[in-house]
């Protein structure tokens, strides 16, 4: 994805919200990126088409995932000095509570990154961070600027 060059030539590297607004499916989810020192949050406001479990409701499982990937992969964009997106090598999700009708937080940890691969724990929560909703796990390629 050339995005990560262009807003690197522009100064703005570190702006993850730019480059979220290039991410079809996190425009789609509404996905907006906070910066707590060098911490990187994500947050997911509520919305009714999020909804997976009417019955709950729950946001659906994919949006759950897929907000634990892409936290991932913003916290090593912000890591990192990839050239490209990184590269879900592969990636594991425990489900461990429902993820109720709010806004849901996440948050990731790269627990061990080498020059080609990063090892990455990421978790969800909603009201209490003490309480994740999801937890992941995944191995990232990195395309390193050289």
């Amino acid at each position: 994805m050339k995005i990560l060059q262009q807003l690197r030539d522009e100064g703005r590297g570190q702006d993850l919200g730019s480059l979220l607004e290039h991410i079809p499916y996190a425009q789609f989810l509404g996905l907006q990126v906070e910066q707590q020192g060098h911490e990187i949050i994500t947050v997911l406001p509520f919305t009714e088409h999020l909804i997976g479990n009417t019955n709950l409701p729950a946001i659906h499982g994919g949006a759950v995932g897929a907000m634990l990937e892409m936290t991932a992969v913003l916290q090593l964009i912000y890591d990192t000095a990839c050239e490209r997106l990184p590269k879900t090598v592969d990636v594991s999700f425990d489900y461990l509570r429902s993820a109720r009708g709010m806004t849901t937080y996440g948050r990731a940890t790269v627990t061990r990154q080498g020059r080609r691969v990063a090892n990455v724990r990421t978790e969800l929560w909603q009201e209490e961070r003490s309480k994740p909703v999801a937890v992941g796990h995944g191995h990232f390629l990195l395309s390193p600027l050289e």
